[in-house]
């Protein structure tokens, strides 16, 4: 395929309970939703969609939102993001495949690819996009993925090392003891041939539309289905990876705030060093 029209489709309408369960603190209240933590000066969700906006191969970029903060959000970034041309769209109410659902409705019609990026993953690389890219005009479905480096245990779904009884705890309960919950180990993982996967992932049209299709069709459970990829093999099609990049960090946790912070200093600061040693060598590098 010479040419790619690519409509992009940021997912931020998750809760994100696991971020604020990792917040220290009594009250939740004043706690900004992750995709909206100022990093480097702007909020996540803006690094995520200034990825996009620059490229000839997008044709649109969908940004949707949770439903019952669409009148705020919109309140707050409506004008930016429609001077950026970017469109925002209620979500879904819960799951995540009903938000790219309700997302599709919202593409261009004449869009040969769909890409879906996580909102809250603000670091990705112009490289990593084009991998991704260039691969799409070769293969239906592709994603990035980085190889599993770290040992893998399957665990038991709930805490059950414990200590043993103490007849004391009876009278003075469980007070000052270590309670730190753990889990048993039921298996080693070999992490042979498993990736990590990322985001963005890259879809030709009309195969991540029969996906879809066949959701509300009753034809295919979207239970437990964590990514759009996952779609496309419960169809039974292939889907390829190309090379990830640990750097292209989803934030999900609070410490993934703040690592993300540390990446964005260091590439400022590289970008700056870079710069005034062009300005300062310029001349000679033209010779």
């Amino acid at each position: 395929m010479e040419h790619m029209n690519v409509s992009v489709i940021l997912p931020a309408a998750g809760s994100g309970t696991r971020f604020a369960a990792g917040v220290s603190g009594d009250s939740l209240e004043d706690i900004p939703s992750k995709i909206e933590l100022d990093l480097g000066g702007k909020p996540v969700f803006m690094h995520a969609v200034q990825l996009f906006l620059r490229r000839r191969d997008v044709g649109r970029v969908v940004l949707a939102v949770a439903p019952g903060v669409l009148e705020d959000f919109q309140f707050r970034w409506g004008d930016k993001l429609g001077f950026m041309g970017v469109t925002l769209i209620a979500g879904g109410e819960t799951e995540r495949w009903q938000t790219v659902a309700k997302a599709l409705d919202a593409v261009d019609n004449d869009a040969t690819h769909i890409a879906v990026h996580d909102a809250a993953r603000p670091l990705t690389s112009d490289a990593l996009i084009d991998r991704v890219f260039s691969a799409a005009t070769r293969f239906d479905a592709v994603i990035p993925g980085c190889d599993v480096g770290s040992t893998l245990k399957r665990v038991e779904e709930n805490d059950v090392v414990q200590d043993a009884a103490d007849p004391l705890d009876a009278i003075l309960g469980s007070a000052g003891k270590d309670t730190v919950p753990a889990r048993r180990v039921v298996q080693t993982v070999s992490r042979r041939d498993l990736v990590a996967v990322q985001t963005p992932q890259v879809f030709e049209v009309s195969l991540i539309r029969r996906a879809y299709q066949q959701i509300a069709a009753g034809k295919l459970d979207p239970a437990n289905i964590t990514d759009d990829a996952q779609l496309i093999e419960a169809l039974g099609e292939p889907v390829h990876v190309v090379q990830g990049e640990t750097t292209n960090l989803k934030i999900t946790y609070p410490p993934d705030a703040e690592l993300a912070e540390a990446l964005i200093a260091k590439r400022t600061q590289s970008q700056a060093g870079q710069l005034a040693k062009k300005r300062l060598f310029g001349d000679d590098d033209e010779d």
